[in-house]
């Protein structure tokens, strides 16, 4: 079965209702702190994981990561649904880092077997689950591999004040 589009939501059936729930539960002044991946151009395993997928399943490509943990990144939609839950000072910091994994293959492992992606390279045929990890794995050891042991990874810090 494949994910509602809800998913995209990040996380929440209804966004703006869940961060102002979050409002709710903060005293007067009080601030919320949470973070969110970038698109996921700007985390390399993750879209090389994915550009490796849809060419194993072109008809249907498992978008899952760009979809959902790098599907809401966008600073100014961020701002706009905050600004709606009623929060007053929002700022948004960019943070860089390194991933790093000891293998390929145990980073495809991970992508691939360790999270909701499993599902959806499943409801395309269950049968092709090792032959994805294999693939994802070949795509990392092509690309990020090749030029060092870890990939770039990108998110953004939020804190909002009620």
């Amino acid at each position: 079965m494949r994910s509602p589009a809800s998913s995209a939501r990040w996380f929440f059936p209804d966004r703006i209702k869940g961060l102002k729930e979050a409002r709710r539960a903060l005293r007067p002044g009080g601030s919320f702190f949470f973070n969110v991946w970038d698109k996921i151009s700007e985390n390399e395993f993750a879209d090389v994981i994915t550009q490796a997928l849809a060419g194993m399943f072109p008809s249907d490509p498992p978008r899952f990561l760009g979809r959902t943990p790098h599907g809401y990144h966008d600073q100014k939609q961020i701002r706009a649904d905050l600004t709606a839950a009623g929060f007053k000072e929002i700022s948004i910091d960019a943070v860089e880092a390194k991933s790093r994994a000891r293998s390929p293959l145990e980073a495809a492992i991970a992508y691939c077997q360790g999270t909701p992606l499993r599902n959806e390279i499943e409801s395309r045929d269950a049968a092709r689950l090792e032959d994805a990890t294999k693939r994802a794995a070949a795509a990392l050891a092509q690309t990020i591999w090749r030029r060092r042991h870890q990939g770039r990874i990108r998110a953004y810090v939020i804190t909002a004040t009620s």
